[in-house]
């Protein structure tokens, strides 16, 4: 079943259906996307992505549908580190929020298009090189350790040598046109700092691709496998874009946790062909470990920073407890009644 032609074109043409059905029903105009909205179409990607591993499951075998899931959550996990950088590039392009929608749809259609080909690639490599099973676990330990204490660094899309190499080849105009990657004139086409703003996002996930691709090999070389949990948790990033883009600094061991599942992951592609393989349900429970960990470890954290600034300042921590015997002034001050 899994590597039927027509399973392949009827994923291909659900999911064209609902890129069609997203960006041409539900978001025809550029709008500011709310919580509300983005949380709800973050639920339904989930959604989906569960239902279709159920079908993986019954008409494949649970095998199948382990695998699926194994895959989809270091996906799903890994991509929470492209929220971040979407943030700071949307920042330092300053792109409208009603605009950000679009870029992201747009990157994202793009994004499906790199990976498949890269997916097919690595597919082609592995079965006739077996040695490059091992040089990905190398390649995931060095990047997993890199990740894990990496200290918060600035980027600067300006340096990007394909935004530069961009810059160069295509005329670009001073300012926004609206929402439209391109523009007409004079009698000649320009670039808008939009489109610019677009080549930025695709360059950052080929870039994080060769991350999450070769973490997903460590637990099956389906092709159809590999690709569907890819889709499926690159779909439900620009919405989960707009859920987390605020919050997500507040994890502050979420790179920890992610260097952890990429260190992991390739340890487990090290020992494939041992007598100390790891399976995919022990796989599993361990990916979901370290990503839980890294959170619980931060949510304790934030909330002893949170008694720490409240013990330093009293009068804040006087004002939380008894709101009623305080007031707000014209200089929005806290003071007594």
């Amino acid at each position: 079943m899994i590597g039927s032609v027509w399973l392949w074109v009827g994923f291909a043409l659900f999911i064209l259906a609902m890129l069609a059905l997203d960006l041409g029903t539900f978001h025809r105009k550029a709008h500011v996307v709310s919580f509300k909205e983005a949380f709800g179409w973050t639920a339904t990607w989930i959604t989906l992505a569960l239902l279709f591993n159920l079908g993986v499951w019954h008409f494949a075998g649970a095998a199948k549908g382990l695998e699926f899931f194994t895959g989809y959550v270091i996906e799903k996990s890994l991509s929470l580190d492209n929220v971040f950088v979407f943030a700071l590039i949307f920042s330092y392009f300053a792109v409208p929020p009603a605009w950000q929608h679009k870029v992201l749809f747009w990157g994202i259609l793009g994004a499906l298009i790199m990976r498949l080909a890269m997916i097919g690639a690595g597919v082609a490599l592995i079965s006739r090189f077996n040695w490059v099973l091992y040089f990905f676990g190398v390649f995931l330990i060095f990047t997993g350790i890199k990740m894990a204490f990496r200290q918060s660094e600035r980027i600067h899309p300006e340096h990007n040598p394909v935004v530069r190499c961009f810059r160069k080849l295509v005329p670009v105009t001073r300012a926004y046109k609206g929402d439209n990657f391109v523009v007409r004139e004079r009698g000649r086409w320009l670039a808008t700092p939009l489109l610019v703003v677009l080549v930025c996002i695709e360059a950052t996930d080929l870039m994080f691709a060769t991350d999450s691709i070769p973490a997903i090999f460590a637990v099956t070389l389906d092709p159809f496998i590999v690709y569907t949990s890819n889709v499926f948790a690159i779909l439900g990033l620009r919405s989960l874009y707009f859920v987390l883009a605020g919050a997500l600094a507040q994890f502050y061991y979420l790179k920890l946790g992610l260097g952890g599942v990429l260190a992991f992951v390739g340890v487990k592609m090290l020992l494939a062909h041992t007598a100390w393989t790891i399976d995919t349900l022990p796989a599993l429970l361990a990916v979901a470990s370290i990503l839980t960990a890294s959170v619980i470890a931060s949510v304790v954290r934030r909330r002893r920073e949170r008694r720490e600034q409240v013990r330093r300042h009293p009068l804040l921590n006087h004002s939380l407890t008894n709101p009623s015997r305080f007031r707000i002034s014209k200089r929005t001050a806290v003071v007594p009644r």
